[in-house]
């Protein structure tokens, strides 16, 4: 009952904005849905009349529907940016090929002898298929149109990736954060949605399709509902459902005893370059000094799922930063004062969390604001104060999770009277291609970013001090260092590595494509720490 009032407390208060995102949903999803139907169907009818370019047109739609998804939004943005038109090409591209190949299906498998027998009364080939073909085709194609429109409303919660909003921008918001009801608050008007649009097409079905095939249809489906209902009430089924059983059971056995076992160290880390540079470098640095097995689980997410895992066990250590550990999960003041915001933590966690922060590495990845020199001396903009004077006119682009953070853009407004025109979610590397395109001014960065050297971007003062020092620090799990004695000092080997300069410059390099692992490994090398 608590988590229910929760909920409808979260989306009351938030009414206004899930309403503006399920509107924008609607709008994108919609859109996606038509482009698709106004180019698959007549696709497909062209494609039977030229039987030797079908193949090749239903093969490209194939290995189009095989490109994960966030490589094809990568694919995109070069050419149409940031926004809703990578997203909506996305979701087109994808919806063609169930209406392609049900239309090319549906005509093509029209009995011969309708097609003879029309011919026989004198019909033209164009009069053949828009009053044959066409209507008996029907069923199937809009068979294909239901599963596209259904899965479209999946695919366009990834819009929130680039910017486009939608629902996807409180489902990704909300797994970052580990917000359940902002995760319900998108991902349940999206179930609506896509239930809505299949009653909808349905309904539409319902009309367009003759009565005659309305009748056969329905006949065919209580065929197969008999046949189904046949088979599960065989012996068979028995037999079937007891070798599923035994091969499950004998799976989680095996994985049991063969997957993580006592000797393995699961090494976690966040989702941006910086973070699996260091998540190598900790896993190699183990591997390579001891006979302990490593776990790499990187890529993880944000703060909160990554320490959601290291709470629960599923994660042994990580590296944290001492102001994410103060404000973010400790949810107390900023303070500018870094050998304070150590004490705090570690204290806390020690007491709290039984976990332990070790010595940092040396590297403080503070957040700053970044936005391009020529815009940055156009307005007179070297302070975050200055910045706040001319805000309303620009645009920011933000990772999500700084958006909704009490130490990122929450903060930054109370902090600083902040108020831009409007604020995208965007993904890593996107903040800075929407800055470089101009689609959006202003962007949130960490003081260590590779791509700050590549865009050659200014850096806005934070004279306020709001942001704290951010230090990057191993933290571990207390039971994980009684388990392996030989960790913490092994660990503490990486105390002052790393200077702002270093990380940025390891940083560059991944942001250009090398390796984070193979750039980790020449970096501990270098130090004379692995072989």
């Amino acid at each position: 009952m608590n988590t229910i009032n929760s909920f409808l407390d979260f989306t009351i208060d938030r009414k206004a904005q899930i309403y503006s995102l399920f509107v924008e949903h609607i709008q994108l999803t919609m859109f996606a849905v038509l482009i698709s139907i106004m180019i698959g169907i007549p696709l497909g009818m062209v494609i039977v009349r030229r039987k030797r370019v079908s193949s090749a047109v239903i093969g490209i739609a194939n290995i189009i529907q095989s490109i994960p998804s966030l490589a094809l939004l990568g694919f995109l943005i070069p050419a149409l940016g940031i926004g809703s038109k990578p997203a909506i090409a996305m979701v087109v591209l994808y919806s063609l090929l169930p209406i392609i190949k049900n239309t090319f299906t549906g005509l093509t498998n029209v009995n011969m002898a309708t097609i003879e027998a029309a011919e026989g009364i004198g019909l033209t080939k164009r009069q053949i298929l828009l009053k044959i073909r066409l209507p008996l085709a029907m069923p199937i194609i809009m068979s294909g149109i239901r599963i596209s429109a259904v899965t479209a409303v999946g695919l366009m919660t990834i819009a929130a990736f680039v910017g486009a909003g939608g629902l996807g921008y409180l489902v990704f918001s909300g797994v970052q954060t580990v917000n359940n009801n902002m995760i319900l608050a998108g991902a349940i008007p999206a179930c609506f949605l896509a239930i809505f649009l299949d009653f909808i097409i349905g309904k539409i079905e319902n009309v367009a399709i003759p009565e005659g095939i309305k009748v056969s249809s329905n006949k065919s489906y209580k065929k197969t509902y008999k046949s189904i209902t046949t088979l599960l009430g065989s012996k068979r089924r028995k037999s079937v459902l007891a070798a599923i059983l035994s091969i499950v059971f004998f799976t989680f056995v095996f994985l049991a005893h063969n997957g993580v076992g006592k000797k393995t160290i699961v090494v976690g880390s966040k989702n941006f370059n910086e973070q699996l540079i260091i998540g190598n470098m900790l896993s190699s640095l183990i591997e390579k000094n001891t006979d302990y097995k490593v776990d790499r689980k990187l890529n993880l997410g944000g703060t909160n799922v990554l320490f959601t895992a290291m709470k629960s066990g599923d994660v042994d250590l990580y590296v944290e930063y001492t102001g994410t550990g103060l404000v973010n999960i400790m949810k107390e003041d900023s303070i500018s004062d870094a050998d304070k915001v150590y004490d705090i933590v570690k204290d806390y966690f020690e007491k709290e969390y039984d976990m332990e922060w070790l010595r940092p590495l040396g590297f403080n990845n503070t957040y700053v604001l970044a936005m391009k020199k020529e815009l940055a001396d156009k307005y007179d903009v070297n302070t975050i104060s200055d910045l706040s004077k001319v805000s309303t006119s620009m645009s920011l682009g933000s990772t999500m999770e700084f958006a909704n953070r009490s130490d990122g853009y929450l903060g930054l407004q109370k902090e600083y009277g902040l108020k831009f025109n409007t604020v995208k979610g965007l993904e890593g590397g996107l903040r800075y291609s929407s800055l470089e395109s101009d689609e959006t001014q202003v962007a949130d960065a960490f003081s260590t970013d590779g791509l700050l050297k590549k865009f050659d971007l200014k850096l806005l003062k934070d004279d306020k001090n709001f942001f704290p020092p951010y230090y990057a620090v191993p933290l571990v799990r207390k039971d994980t260092l009684e388990k392996y004695p030989e960790l913490k000092s092994l660990i503490l080997s990486l105390e002052g590595k790393f200077t702002d300069e270093d990380m940025r410059s390891l940083n560059y390099r991944a942001d250009n494509g090398e390796d984070p692992r193979l750039i980790a490994e020449e970096f501990l090398k270098d130090k004379g720490l692995i072989e």
